[in-house]
């Protein structure tokens, strides 16, 4: 079930963070930042976060993504993580999925998301292409030196 993030989430959240073997503190930081954000803010359509639950009501992802301020119908995709003891079940499609559909119904033309080219966002940046997104863009040295920003991009058919 995916179902929109409550403060219950929280936690879960930081954890399955911290765990991922791939965020550093400073990045993870800024995701539960736009968590809490999403939390107060309760409705507001900067951010929307979403959370995923299995069969037996545990939360195993989420997904947190926003308008890009001052475009026409551009979004990011800023978080989205799973728990690693329930990767390669799909749930990181399904939210991505979701989301798209979330941002269809909202009129969005493009969603952008932006990873590091070093090793540990390998993984990432294989879903990113297998869910259809491609590189826009690659600007060297972006995050610290031998660690380059790739911005990926996907069309959305807001018709659908």
């Amino acid at each position: 079930m995916i179902k929109p993030i409550t403060y219950n989430d929280r936690k879960r959240i930081l954890d399955i963070l911290r765990q991922s073997g791939v965020f550093n503190k400073k990045e993870i930081t800024v995701a539960m930042e736009l968590v809490d954000l999403v939390l107060v803010k309760n409705g507001d359509e900067d951010y929307q976060a979403l959370s995923y639950y299995d069969t037996e009501n545990q939360l195993r992802g989420y997904i947190c993504f926003g308008p890009i301020p001052m475009t026409d119908s551009r979004y990011d995709l800023y978080w989205i993580a799973v728990d690693r003891q329930a990767r390669g079940k799909g749930i990181a499609a399904e939210l991505s999925g979701f989301m798209e559909k979330q941002i269809a119904r909202q009129g969005g033309g493009k969603i952008y998301v932006d990873t590091s080219s070093t090793p540990p966002y390998e993984a990432a940046r294989g879903f990113y292409e297998k869910q259809g997104y491609y590189a826009v863009c690659l600007l060297d040295d972006f995050y610290r030196e031998g660690d380059s920003k790739i911005i990926f991009m996907k069309n959305i058919d807001a018709s659908k």
